[in-house]
């Protein structure tokens, strides 16, 4: 399963983030390194349209896609040096395809550090890069010297040259402008700022009016990283008490009592699944209706090879319909009475909505 990081200075929200994402009982005290191991929880991917085919396939069983989450304990100024948990907070965060980076913007008396959340941007920036740093000039000393005798790694010596001149400027990577060949020769030294980033900025409870200032402010500040980041504000304290509601009503109810709507907590599950590049097919019938997570541009035996990897090894086609469509017609049955379903083959790439069935022989 795809897990994302949550990543900030201590006391910015993570613990609480994490708590409202995977209803999980992380410590969150108003102290520094009050996570001192990471917590590891799994969020659910909210998909309304799983629902509604659920419920016209009057399905006994629903199961949507999800995400793991991994709270990291805080980073603080000089972590890339060790200080705080130093090198154990950089080791964990390694382990993560994609880092959401909580950035506090309320006023707290009783919670000490920063409330700027520029301030927090810019250290924890600071500390990822000054890492990154430390590893790509390893790398590029040795990659120099044995590039005079395998011209192969002409190319990684130049993504290393690029990202090792960014790097000493105090710029993580995912600003730097990189191409993705770049990237992707990057890709296997793990760097922490070669991944996408979704950044929340968390305000108090009483400055809710503030979340589209706060947010813009922010989006600002990330004017030159392109789409590799997006930017959601929200207050993760009322997020995260309406989370313990367990009737669905009674939550919307105190969401929109707030002026929230659904939550930002479903549109951050969904921006951080996008920006790992997972989509999402469905399968659906009475038994039970089901979102399948699969990477954008796989193939239809790709696809299939999520369920079983028979289905991959002996696939034979797939037939498939947009989910839209599908409940436009009713049912599975008389959308393949009516010829609408397709029959696809091999080379089909796979669209975000697909409800599909696979035939495959072993």
């Amino acid at each position: 399963m795809e897990r994302f990081g949550l990543v900030g200075l201590p006391n910015a929200g993570k613990s609480s983030l994490y708590n409202a994402l995977t209803g999980g009982g992380a410590l969150a005290a108003p102290y520094p390194f009050a996570t001192k191991d990471p917590n590891i929880g799994v969020a659910r991917v909210p998909d309304e349209r799983l629902d509604r085919l659920a419920e016209m396939s009057r399905s006994k069983n629903i199961v949507h896609a999800a995400v793991q989450v991994v709270d990291i304990g805080g980073l603080v100024e000089g972590a890339s040096k060790g200080e705080g948990l130093g090198n154990k907070f950089l080791a964990n965060i390694r382990e993560v395809d994609a880092i959401v980076l909580v950035l506090r913007a309320f006023e707290e008396p009783d919670v000490p550090g920063p409330s700027d959340p520029l301030e927090h941007l810019r250290v924890v920036e600071l500390e990822l890069a000054l890492a990154d740093l430390e590893t790509v000039e390893k790398r590029l000393r040795q990659t120099q010297r044995q590039a005079k005798l395998d011209k192969t790694l002409g190319e990684e010596l130049g993504a290393l040259t690029v990202a090792y001149e960014a790097l000493s400027e105090g710029r993580p990577l995912y600003r730097a402008g990189l191409s993705a060949d770049h990237r992707q020769s990057l890709a296997p030294h793990f760097l922490l700022t070669n991944r996408r980033v979704l950044a929340v900025v968390n305000v108090g409870e009483n400055e809710l009016d503030a979340i589209p200032d706060a947010e813009a402010l922010v989006t600002g500040e990330f004017n030159d990283a392109g789409d590799n980041v997006e930017v959601i504000g929200m207050c993760v304290q009322l997020e995260a008490e309406a989370a313990t509601i367990a009737d669905p009503i009674e939550r919307a109810e105190m969401l929109e009592g707030f002026g929230l709507g659904e939550g930002a907590l479903f549109r951050m599950v969904r921006s951080s699944y996008h920006l790992l590049g997972l989509r999402t097919f469905l399968t659906t019938g009475d038994k039970e209706s089901r979102a399948w997570t699969f990477y954008e541009g796989s193939t239809a035996p790709q696809c299939a090879g999520r369920i079983h990897t028979d289905f991959q090894r002996g696939f034979i086609r797939a037939e498939v319909i947009r989910w839209d469509e599908l409940l436009d017609i009713g049912s599975w049955t008389k959308a393949k009475e009516l010829g609408k379903i397709r029959v696809e083959g091999k080379e089909y790439l796979a669209d975000d909505g697909d409800v599909m069935e696979f035939r495959f022989n072993v």
